[in-house]
């Protein structure tokens, strides 16, 4: 197969192990990884303050309170003259801009920040969405992070419904939809190593059918 015009591009339920799949899956391709790093080179390209980032990074963009709020702590952070456009969409465009310039330096993979929709057009991009059961999400949540199962099957909903809304605000497509993604995968059933597997199975599989 032809590993060096491989990108695979990757959505994730919290607490799905979406992340480690994605780590993983680029450790044995032997390809670049990129999850929070994209925020860091979106911040460098743009020369928007990074903190920015980690701030708008997958939020809702829809409410007008927060945009005001975010462009105004903002004023003495953005380069250059403040124009028209609000802060979250400035962010937004320069991610988007960020990983179109790391999906041209070659193979990698990425994780979140609607990386599929905007790699579309390409022909060498793998969609792929990881799932759980509910109930394995809340054990590793609350493990990851020292919670109660309430508070981690608590922190679950808020956070998939702000990557939900933040998917749906800037694409034409629908986050955790089937529809939306060349392969989904429950990793409840198959574990990371599984899903791991799953996705290279699935590439040597595209691979042979171009030949």
């Amino acid at each position: 197969m032809s590993k060096t015009h491989t990108i695979i591009t990757i959505g994730r339920q919290f607490g799905s192990g979406g992340r480690e799949i994605g780590k993983r899956l680029a450790d044995e391709l032997g390809i670049e990884f990129y999850d929070k790093e994209l925020l860091s080179r979106a911040a460098k390209d743009s020369k928007i303050c990074k903190e920015l980032f980690e701030t708008h990074d997958e939020k809702p963009t829809n409410s007008f309170l927060y945009s005001l709020v975010m462009d105004t702590y903002s004023m003495g952070f953005a380069s250059g003259s403040v124009n028209e456009m609000p802060l979250n969409h400035k962010i937004f465009l320069a991610q988007f801009d960020a990983i179109k310039k790391i999906a041209e330096e070659g193979p990698c993979v990425l994780v979140g920040r609607c990386a599929d929709y905007a790699l579309e057009e390409r022909d060498d991009v793998l969609s792929v969405f990881i799932h759980a059961d509910l109930e394995d999400r809340i054990k590793n949540v609350a493990k990851l992070n020292e919670l109660t199962d309430n508070k981690a099957k608590d922190l679950i909903h808020k956070t998939d419904k702000r990557r939900a809304s933040y998917y749906n605000y800037y694409t034409n497509k629908k986050w955790g939809d089937a529809e939306s993604y060349d392969i989904c995968i429950n990793s409840s059933k198959f574990g990371v190593d599984g899903c791991v597997k799953a996705i290279k199975d699935f590439l040597e599989l595209e691979a042979s059918l171009e030949e």
